[in-house]
């Protein structure tokens, strides 16, 4: 139980840290696009914000996803 709590921690400070860090810079990006949902679609944004949320989403699942595991076996 310790460990994995102390997994989720670590898990959280390197995302919020990437997190930070693509907001910095994406300061000068001019490259925009829009994400199209089911039934709506975003404002321009530029497009590292797209694919840096887009690795930052999936790297929290996939901590999630290994912890819920780990509480099942």
């Amino acid at each position: 139980m310790q460990f994995s709590f102390r997994k989720i921690i670590q898990s959280f400070v390197f995302n919020t840290s990437i997190f930070l860090i693509l907001i910095i810079g994406i300061q000068n990006s001019s490259n925009k696009g829009k994400v199209n949902f089911v039934l709506n679609e975003t404002i321009n944004l530029p497009m590292s914000f797209i694919i840096g949320t887009s690795f930052i989403s999936g790297s929290v699942a996939g901590t999630l996803l290994s912890f819920i595991y780990s509480e099942k076996n």
